[in-house]
């Protein structure tokens, strides 16, 4: 699947027969869900969706780490 993640045009491999989810991206890229923030094609996402949003081919999602500080 194509994707375009924080403006890199990215290749992931997905299993075939079922959907790829952004919890599913998440766990690929290694990115603790949550500590992140995460906009599908201009919309926030859920943190309780991330496990039902689908992601399809061409889409433009944006990965936001929390930082913390004073």
């Amino acid at each position: 699947m194509h994707l375009i993640i924080n403006g890199d045009n990215r290749d992931i491999e997905v299993p075939e027969g079922r959907p790829f989810h952004v919890a599913d991206l998440l766990m690929a890229l290694n990115v603790p869900a949550l500590k992140v923030a995460v906009e599908l094609n201009r919309t926030i996402v859920a943190k309780s969706s991330y496990d039902q949003q689908v992601l399809n081919d061409g889409d433009q999602i944006e990965i936001v780490n929390f930082v913390g500080g004073g």
